[in-house]
């Protein structure tokens, strides 16, 4: 069952992890496109910065379920080397529970948002609905509870082990 459940978990953070590094491709892209549209032929494309803006946003709550995994994010790492050897498997415990706590209430009200956002559009791509770019809030919530789990399974701290 825990290999099982790693094995997805692995597999999830790589899809997101993808996802963020493609989202990475297409703002680097259309910055590039901008610039060149607003310096070189100075006629600027006003849809390619609300892209960017969209697409950044992605890159981050896809790329956020990798810091979780890698225990980087809600780093504790002055408390965990200081507590005793004993009590660190407890701590890892409560940060986990904080952080689905977090993750859960980013999920929920992400989705709430999505749902109520489906009336707007976005300012310079009237075409496009505001729930696409809300809805990276749950889809990335989503992503993050199976890393916080897959963290408190098999813990990895890679910012420990090369610290100074």
């Amino acid at each position: 069952m825990k290999e099982t459940f790693l094995r997805v978990e692995r597999f999830t953070s790589g899809l997101a992890m993808a996802g963020a590094c493609l989202m990475l491709v297409v703002a680097s892209t259309l910055g590039m496109f901008q610039i060149v549209t607003r310096f070189v032929l100075e006629q600027p494309a006003e849809w390619s910065e609300i892209l960017i803006r969209l697409s950044l946003i992605w890159m981050v709550f896809l790329g956020i379920p990798a810091a979780f995994r890698q225990g980087a994010m809600v780093s504790v790492d002055v408390l965990y080397r200081t507590v005793p050897a004993g009590a660190r498997r407890a701590l890892d415990w409560v940060v986990a529970f904080l952080s689905l706590v977090l993750v859960a209430v980013i999920l929920w009200w992400g989705w709430d948002y999505a749902v109520r956002g489906q009336v707007q559009s976005m300012a310079g791509l009237e075409s496009i609905s505001m729930f696409w770019g809300y809805l990276a809030l749950p889809v990335g919530a989503l992503f993050c509870i199976l890393g916080v789990i897959g963290n408190l399974i098999d813990p990895q701290r890679h910012e420990l082990e090369t610290a100074q």
